[in-house]
């Protein structure tokens, strides 16, 4: 079975010690795929994935059983190839879940519609055949490891130096509704623009990637854990990608959640762009802050509850707060709801999807007067994980209105480094100098009333940490007490 395991990225070096090593093992293999492309880029690859064209899958295995352990490599519940892990151990210390080494594979048609046929393992057939099966042309390339001889038989070493996206054939997106998102993450992470006759197919089949299991678009069904809009938003240009994904329908087929916000004009002074374009300059914001997936998810879905709850004001502008007669939630908080629901259906990790919700719920975080009392407060109130995520959201924010409203940025930085100073000041039930077997020494009961003590002792020191110990605060519960 394909296993759940990481794959680490690999150097250039590390590539070509494996790659030397399946040289060694007498197998006329060619190293395919995205290694090939991310070596002609200059990239690191997370792929050890290698074709080998004359032998089956049982010959395969034999001919490397006594090179290391193997197991069937299976895909869509078909035996496709093998997985290898060396005895070499500098080998398996490179490569951890294993070297995939398959046979060529082939289609068969079954009947006579475009959706008839099946792919086939096929030892005979020529390694052109099963580069003809890949998604993009920039896949579709395949190096051979005795001579070094590219096959490229459709261009994709031409597209690259283009940074053209292109399918290989015109059935790429039928045949696999995923390589949309796959397609719009090349976008993001390699900086490739799709020709006009993949824009095309983009747009004519854009409505199947609703067809699409959510595992594979969010929560990652491939080894390195993640699905394909994860990495999508983890790549150097994903506000490109989000609308060219805007643009052909993708986007509102996966997220059906974006479709009111898709040309939303704000109506508000303070944001001049729709609520898409914002959305997608706070992505890009974010990305090149370097934040962590969570809060470029959060930031994907910060405002798309405004056109459900905006309302107008006798100031003839939008509003997006709570008013009794007007709007009964207020935009974070349909919003959060909203993420909840996308990224429960695209199967994303429990812990993953509450904390983009916490996220989305706080983003209306108000700097304020930065002070050290302003930051332990909130502290106290976040914790210090959400607090973080909360202040790389808010800058992503503020960039992303249009125009970069610089003395706020500045109150943003400097409340950040009061963070960094107080975080280590008590701030946490478990930060007191006493506990509840304490209070309940004292005479307390367990129960609601020992709790809001320990709350009342938390919020005094919050203000003077220097109260934060043992006498002082057991003589403050004496008082509590009585």
């Amino acid at each position: 079975m394909r296993s759940s395991r990481s794959r680490r990225s690999l150097s250039l070096r590390a590539l070509n010690q494996v790659e030397e090593y399946v040289r060694s093992l007498d197998l006329d293999a060619y190293v395919v795929g995205g290694a090939v492309r991310d070596e002609l880029l200059g990239h690191e690859s997370k792929d050890a994935d290698f074709l080998v064209p004359g032998v089956d899958i049982d010959a395969l295995q034999a001919a490397l059983a006594p090179h290391g352990r193997t197991e069937e490599l299976v895909v869509a519940g078909r035996a496709v190839g093998v997985r290898f892990w060396p005895r070499d151990r500098k080998i398996r210390d490179l490569v951890r879940s294993g070297i995939e080494l398959a046979p060529p594979r082939r289609e068969r048609s079954t009947g006579p519609g475009r959706h008839d046929f099946e792919i086939v393992v096929d030892a005979s057939a020529p390694v052109e055949e099963d580069l003809a099966r890949r998604d993009f042309t920039v896949n579709a390339m395949a190096r051979r490891l005795a001579d070094g001889m590219l096959v490229d038989p459709y261009g994709g070493q031409d597209d690259l130096r283009a940074r053209m996206l292109r399918t290989v054939s015109a059935a790429s997106f039928a045949e696999d509704p995923l390589r949309l998102v796959r397609g719009l993450r090349f976008v993001s992470q390699l900086g490739l623009d799709p020709d006009q006759r993949t824009l095309e197919q983009m747009r004519e089949e854009a409505a199947s990637v609703r067809l699409v299991s959510g595992e594979r678009i969010g929560g990652g069904l491939a080894a390195d854990g993640m699905g394909e809009l994860s990495k999508l938003l983890l790549g150097a240009q994903p506000a490109r990608a989000l609308r060219l994904a805007r643009d052909t329908g993708v986007l509102v087929n996966m997220l059906p959640e974006f479709e009111r916000a898709i040309g939303f004009d704000q109506g508000s002074r303070y944001h001049s762009l729709t609520v898409d374009e914002h959305t997608f300059a706070v992505v890009q914001a974010a990305a090149e802050d370097g934040a962590p997936l969570r809060v470029r998810l959060a930031a994907l879905f910060h405002d798309l509850g405004k056109p459900h709850v905006a309302w107008r004001g006798t100031d003839d502008r939008l509003h997006y707060y709570a008013k009794p007669g007007f709007s009964q939630e207020s935009h974070e908080c349909v919003s959060a709801d909203l993420a909840d629901t996308a990224l429960e259906r695209l199967r994303y990790p429990t812990e993953l999807r509450r904390r983009v919700v916490q996220i989305v719920r706080a983003h209306m975080l108000d700097i304020g007067n930065p002070r050290p009392l302003r930051a332990r407060k909130l502290l106290a109130r976040y914790g210090a994980g959400l607090l973080f995520d909360l202040l790389d959201h808010k800058q992503a924010d503020l960039i992303g209105k249009g125009e970069r409203p610089d003395d706020e940025l500045a109150k943003l930085s400097e409340l950040r480094a009061i963070v960094e100073r107080e975080q280590d000041s008590p701030h946490r039930l478990r930060d007191l100098a006493i506990g509840g077997d304490d209070l309940i020494e004292l005479g307390f009961r367990p129960g609601p009333p020992l709790g809001s003590a320990l709350q009342a002792l938390l919020d005094e020191v919050v203000v003077t940490p220097s109260l934060n110990t043992r006498e002082h605060l057991l003589d403050r519960a004496r008082e509590l007490l009585t």
